[in-house]
């Protein structure tokens, strides 16, 4: 059985892994492993080194310490946002439009209210 903090940590490569728009592929080429290791990873199947964790940090302009955010409280990425929300957020950040932005965000207040 994994260790949730294994499980943790893999759920949040995978959270930064598709909020900055990588496949498991393009992650497993640019840190030089195979796809079915990433997949390993983000489900906690195999625990991640500490020298891989510092090559994904760097493949996926982050901090290593955002592995670890949320795990004193209990929480993932997966947990708190979905899938969907994780690529709404990717695409929403990749609009260089600030009024597009802003139309957008306007958009879904009016839609939840």
């Amino acid at each position: 059985m994994p260790h949730h903090v294994d499980v943790h940590v893999g759920a949040q490569l995978r959270a930064l892994r598709i909020l900055r728009g990588f496949t498991q592929v393009r992650l497993a080429e640019a840190t030089g492993i195979t796809f079915q290791q990433v997949q390993k990873y983000e489900t906690g199947k195999n625990r991640i080194s500490a020298s891989r964790l510092y090559d994904f940090a760097k493949v996926l302009d982050s901090e290593v310490s955002s592995f670890f955010a949320g795990i004193d409280d209990g929480s993932s990425a997966d947990e708190m946002f979905g899938r969907l929300d994780i690529e709404f957020a990717r695409s929403f950040s990749e609009i260089p439009n600030p009024k597009i932005k802003q139309a957008i965000v306007r958009l879904i207040k009016d839609a939840v209210e």
